[in-house]
C-alpha cells in the first residue's frame, strides 16, 4: 500500500519495495485550467483577447496622434508608413482611433456583463434553489423580458434614457439579465438534488451556507463560460448601438461609430470602415472561440 505526504519529496512502499514518486492531488480548478490551455480554440481566443487588451492598455503609449483632433489636410490618406491604417474623412489617424476605440468597447462589454450577472445571478439561484412561488414569479417575469429581442430592448432603453456611454452600458446590462438568470436556474436545479446537498441540509446547514459552499461552486463552470460568451455579445451590441448613433457620441473614438462614419466613403476609402470592422470581427470571434473552448474543456461529459 502506498502512503504519501502531500508536498513532501518522499513516499513509502509496503514491504520495502521500490520508491515511488509522491502523490499530489490536483484541484478541479487546476485540472480545468490545464484542459483550457491544451484546447486549441481556447488558446487562439485567449491570444486574440490578449492582443486586444494589450492594445487598449498601451493606447496612450502606442498611438502616435490624438484620436479626436482633426487634420483636414490629411483626410482620407491610404495606409502608409506615417499612417499604417490610413486616415478618415477628418484626417484623424485610424490606428490611434482603433486603439482608443478598443478601450471603449472593452469598458462597455465588461461593465454591462457585470451588471447582467449582478442582477441575473441571484435571481437564477433563488428561482432554482427555492422553486415554488419564487421560481414561478421570477421565471414569468423573465419570460416577459425575453419577449423583446436583446438588441431591440437595448435600443428602446437608450431611446428613453438618451445616448451616451453610461446609458449604453445600462441598456446592454439590463437586456442580458434574462439569459443569465435562465442558465443559472437550469444549472442549480440538478445540483440541489445531489446527495451532498441533502446531507448538508440534514446536518443543519442553512440555506445561505448550502448555496455558498455546495451549490454555487458546482455551477461555476457554466457561469464562467457564459460570462466569456456574453462579453463578445455585449461588445457587438454596444458597437451596433454606436453604429446607429445611440452609443458613444463623436468625436470619441468607438468602433461602431467609425464604421458608420466610413460607410459613405467605402468606394474611395475602404480602410475607414473595413479596418474597424475587422477589429470588431476578431474581438467578438476571440471571446466566442474562448467561450466554446472553455465549455469543451470544463464539460465533464467530454472527459
Amino acid at each position: 500500500m502506498l502512503w504519501s505526504t502531500r508536498g513532501s519529496g518522499t513516499s513509502e512502499t509496503a514491504g520495502g519495495g521500490r520508491r515511488l514518486p509522491p502523490f499530489r492531488m490536483r484541484s478541479h480548478g487546476a485540472i480545468g485550467l490545464r484542459r483550457i490551455a491544451r484546447h486549441r480554440g481556447a488558446a487562439v481566443g485567449a491570444v486574440v483577447i490578449g492582443v486586444l487588451l494589450l492594445g487598449a492598455l498601451l493606447a496612450p503609449y502606442v498611438a502616435r496622434y490624438d484620436p479626436t483632433a482633426p487634420h483636414f489636410a490629411l483626410r482620407l490618406r491610404p495606409p502608409s508608413a506615417a499612417f499604417p491604417f490610413g486616415t478618415d474623412f477628418f484626417g484623424r489617424d485610424i490606428l490611434s482611433r482603433l486603439l482608443y476605440g478598443g478601450r471603449v468597447s472593452l469598458v462597455v462589454g465588461a461593465t454591462s456583463v457585470i451588471l447582467s450577472f449582478v442582477v441575473g445571478l441571484p435571481l437564477g439561484i433563488v428561482a432554482g434553489y427555492y422553486a415554488g412561488r419564487a421560481d414561478t414569479l421570477i421565471m414569468r417575469a423573465i419570460d416577459v423580458w425575453l419577449a423583446f429581442p436583446e438588441l431591440l430592448l437595448a435600443i428602446g432603453i437608450v431611446a428613453v434614457l438618451g445616448p451616451g456611454l453610461q446609458n449604453v452600458m445600462l441598456a446592454i446590462g439590463i437586456s442580458g439579465v434574462p439569459g443569465v438568470c435562465r442558465l443559472v436556474r437550469g444549472s442549480v436545479l440538478p445540483v440541489k438534488e445531489e446527495a451532498y446537498v441533502e446531507v448538508a441540509r440534514a446536518v443543519g446547514g442553512g440555506d445561505g451556507h448550502v448555496i455558498r459552499v455546495h451549490v454555487f461552486p458546482n455551477v461555476l463552470a457554466p457561469i464562467v463560460v457564459l460570462l466569456t460568451l456574453r462579453l463578445g455579445t455585449a461588445i457587438l451590441t454596444g458597437v451596433g448601438l454606436s453604429f446607429l448613433g445611440l452609443g458613444v457620441q463623436p468625436p470619441t473614438a468607438e468602433w461602431g461609430a467609425m464604421v458608420a462614419e466610413g460607410r459613405v466613403h467605402l468606394q474611395q476609402a475602404w480602410w475607414v470602415s473595413t479596418i474597424p470592422g475587422l477589429a470588431i470581427f476578431f474581438s467578438v470571434m476571440g471571446f466566442n472561440v474562448l467561450g466554446d473552448g472553455m465549455r469543451d474543456a470544463l464539460d465533464p461529459r467530454l472527459h
